[in-house]
């Protein structure tokens, strides 16, 4: 279903680390650490300003494969693994883009699933990697098949 499309990588898209956005998104996941809100505890870490929560990543926008859309209903988000070079920065512009890194169907006893497996990469303004995610999506059998009609 989606195994012509191993390789495909989107355009970069251009995200900024904004503050108010990790404020908020700290206080959504229940983390507060004061070195993502507090200025003072930012200049005096080893970083010299505020740093994201490691799973930030996800409000980025990186970009979109034709062929591709995951804002159908009934996947199943399977696996998130975060990696990084070093943290984001507060206030920081990243380039932000996604690849097809594999799909393989298994069968069941409730039909055939499709597992999606998507790389996305974060880059500073000079190319150097940032992080690197790797997501798996599980589309079940209907979803899967709702998909190759449409």
């Amino acid at each position: 279903m989606f195994s012509t499309l191993i390789g495909n990588v989107s355009k970069k898209v251009k995200n900024t680390v904004e503050k108010g956005v990790v404020k908020k998104f700290a206080e959504a996941i229940g983390d507060v650490h004061p070195i993502y809100l507090e200025e003072e505890v930012g200049k005096k870490s080893i970083y010299k300003r505020n740093i994201a929560p490691p799973t930030f990543p996800m409000v980025f926008d990186y970009g979109k494969i034709e062929g591709i859309d995951l804002t159908v209903k009934g996947l199943i988000h399977g696996e998130q693994v975060f990696h990084y070079e070093r943290p984001l920065l507060i206030g920081e512009d990243i380039n932000c883009y996604t690849e097809v890194k594999n799909y393989v169907e298994k069968k069941g006893s409730s039909g055939t699933m499709g597992f999606l497996t998507l790389n996305s990469y974060g880059e500073d303004m000079e190319g150097k990697t940032i992080f690197t995610t790797k997501m798996v999506v599980i589309i079940n059998d209907a979803v899967r098949k709702g998909l190759m009609l449409s």
